[in-house]
């Protein structure tokens, strides 16, 4: 059955709560089918027909709703006790589903689990609470729960290795030899305040069961249920609850934010639990009844479509409260629709300190696809619709950086092709409010060059830089040989750190990539979503090798943390010839050189600058210029000495001492060099 472009063809269930609800007489049952003819719910011990003393415990008819529900109330039913539902329609088919609007499920998700909420807390979780960074000092580093913690040199016990847990293990160090931090200890000493994680929702790709499976997760099964292979058991739905509760819990107490990646846009397969429910109303359909398909997975949702409009803002608001989350990333945000993006952030905001929640997504889709008529869906030409606190990644800032994403070889402004991008440079950082096609305030703005997806930036940046855009080369040399010092891949590091630098000095909130401050590489890879942790985990070996990176980068968080200013404050430009970038931000200017030769910037051009900005036209006032940070200090050498003693985020070097100097003629700048410089 297709219900393209048809208005809701069915009795709504807006009121009455879905799921299976326990209380101290028994467990209640709702769900929403109107178009079944009878249905049935099948009570089980376990959550699989594997598990030792497995058995079913009875099966219950259940009872039609005016609002197109199907209730059941069975008294003695209580947590733990695992069900599903035989759904029989008008042609005499039957069909077995899990329950869509579940909280806890078995082992891979094939049957829901009856809970109660309060046993699946951790020890001190009525105190925990959200940090209350302010926005203006976030920033947002992202990870894959495996990733954090799969290396076997992280020095997180084995038995928490790849699982929520691992976030638990404080002080770690790589081999445990209680020297250079890992995982939580090391985001701390990173300066990190926000971290995002890649869906841990119950998705289809790996079996639970069975040990080693890898992917990245965006394949919904259960939305409202954890993912068990994170889980020390699988099996039993209450545990996975409790550890991912932990972990969140964790992350809170050393001070950083958790945003979920979420992935409302389309499921795993079209023969859904939703599908299976409801046969053509969730996923949206084209004209001849195909499911559409502008995720490029076969089955966009249909987030215009109430009742799934009310599971997405429910769904976003459960986890919210239940789980103490502190923000949510919309996976193809351009496939959702405005109005459910609006709803979403006004239910998030009648929460406690729910204001603070953060929201923002992907304003693209992969394709195209077929919402119901008269639906504005939130893309990028949608964005002026959104509620001004749900954000965006900006691709514009992505592209002018480092080259655009989908050709491997194509330089941006850092890596051969300056001249080119210096514009749309100057328009990033100021978060293209200034721009000929404006994005949207400062805060909306989500400022990168790596992510998840396509290839890491230091990949990015070699092949562009040294591998004639050849997908593979012969040899995966040129990603590892900054570590022996080889002075080619020294031009790639030095790109690095502009890039870096760019979008830390730029309005709007700055997003990395994990293991980008290290260097990461996956060889080549740009779509490493199940090449399995050999290829995906952090390298924290690599990370204590390129410790002159992540100090810059800690260095730069540092910075942006000390003044709002670089949040939202607008940039003025200063003049500058050839391709360089010079920008002001309250007492500071930033000063990019991207050539291999020296330029010099004329003090009277800053300081005139400076007058103008402030109202000082007659320069009467001439600042004190001194520099803060220096992309080429020693500070930041790969492979010096680590003069740092037992911090190993410290040096003796200053950030500031480096070849890029000021005398009476002006700041001359090195070559492929960054500096920050404060007025005094």
């Amino acid at each position: 059955m297709s219900l393209a472009n048809a208005t809701e063809p069915y009795p709504l269930c807006l009121e009455r709560r879905l799921g299976a609800t326990v209380s101290d007489d028994g467990a209640q049952f709702a769900l929403w089918a109107p178009t079944a003819s009878h249905v049935t719910l099948r009570l089980f011990a376990h959550g699989t027909d594997t598990e030792q003393g497995s058995r079913a415990l009875g099966e219950y008819p259940m009872h039609f709703e005016q609002d197109g529900a199907w209730t059941a109330n069975v008294p003695g039913t209580k947590h733990g006790v695992y069900y599903d539902y035989l759904i029989e329609f008008a042609d005499g088919s039957v069909t077995r589903s899990a329950d869509p609007w579940a909280r806890a499920a078995g082992a891979n998700g094939r049957r829901s689990m009856v809970v109660d909420l309060r046993r699946t807390d951790p020890e001190g979780w009525e105190h925990d609470a959200r940090p209350m960074t302010p926005m203006s000092g976030d920033v947002i580093w992202e990870t894959h729960i495996g990733d954090f913690s799969n290396d076997p040199n992280s020095g997180v016990p084995a038995e928490h290795r790849g699982k929520y847990l691992a976030f638990t293990d404080g002080g770690t160090t790589l081999e445990g030899e209680g020297g250079f931090p890992t995982c939580v200890a090391y985001l701390k000493a990173l300066g990190i305040t926000v971290v995002q994680l890649l869906p841990f929702y119950d998705y289809g790709s790996v079996d639970e069961t069975r040990a080693g499976g890898y992917n990245w997760g965006y394949d919904p099964v259960n939305y409202n249920v954890p993912e068990g292979s994170y889980a020390t058991d699988p099996y039993d739905g209450e545990v996975r609850i409790r550890e991912c509760k932990a972990m969140i819990q964790a992350l809170h107490a050393a001070g950083i934010k958790v945003v979920m990646d979420v992935v409302y846009n389309h499921m795993y397969t079209t023969d859904n639990w939703f599908e299976r429910v409801v046969p053509g109303y969730y996923c949206r359909r084209t004209e001849d009844g195909a499911f559409a398909n502008g995720s490029g997975c076969g089955c966009d949702m249909a987030s215009e479509h109430a009742m799934f409009r009310r599971f997405m803002v429910e769904s976003v608001t459960y986890w919210a409260s239940e789980y103490h989350l502190d923000g949510f990333r919309f996976d193809l945000m351009g496939l959702i629709d405005v109005e459910t993006m609006r709803q979403i952030r006004e239910s998030l905001d009648a929460l406690p300190d729910g204001q603070s929640i953060l929201m923002y997504g992907e304003p693209w889709a992969a394709g195209e696809s077929a919402p119901l008529d008269g639906t504005v869906l939130a893309d990028k030409s949608a964005l002026g619709a959104l509620d001004h606190r749900i954000g965006h990644f900006c691709d514009t800032t992505r592209d002018a950086i480092k080259g655009h994403v989908f050709y491997r070889d194509q330089p941006g402004y850092v890596n051969g092709a300056a001249q080119q991008n210096r514009q749309a440079v100057l328009d990033a950082v100021n978060a293209h409010r200034t721009a000929a096609v404006r994005e949207g305030e400062a805060g909306q703005i989500i400022q990168y060059v790596s992510a998840h997806d396509d290839l890491t930036l230091w990949d990015k940046l070699s092949i562009s830089m040294r591998g004639n855009g050849a997908n593979h080369l012969d040899s995966n040399a040129m990603y590892d040989d900054i570590l022996d010092g080889e002075q080619v891949a020294k031009d790639v590091l030095s790109a690095n750190m502009l890039s870096a630098g760019l979008i830390a000095t730029a309005a709007g909130l700055p997003f990395m990539l994990s293991g980008e401050e290290f260097a990461r590489t996956k060889y080549g890879n740009d779509n490493s979503f199940e090449s399995g942790s050999r290829i995906n985990l952090l390298d924290w070996t690599r990370a204590l090798a390129m410790r002159g990176l992540v100090r810059y980068y800690a260095d730069l968080i540092a910075l942006r943390a000390a003044s709002p200013a670089w949040f939202d404050a607008e940039r003025a430009i200063v003049p500058t010839e050839s391709s360089m970038v010079a920008f002001l931000v309250g007492d500071h200017a930033v000063l990019v050189n991207p050539d291999v030769r020296e330029h010099t910037m004329p003090l009277t051009v800053m300081n005139r600058a400076v007058a103008e900005r402030d109202g000082n036209a007659n320069g009467l006032r001439r600042p004190v210029w001194r520099c803060v940070l220096d992309s080429t200090s020693a500070r930041y050498a790969i492979g010096g000495h680590d003069d740092g003693g037992s911090d190993a985020f410290a040096s003796h070097v200053d950030a500031g001492d480096g070849e890029c100097v000021l005398d009476g003629a002006g700041f001359h700048l090195a070559s492929r060099s960054l500096s920050i410089w404060t007025k005094e």
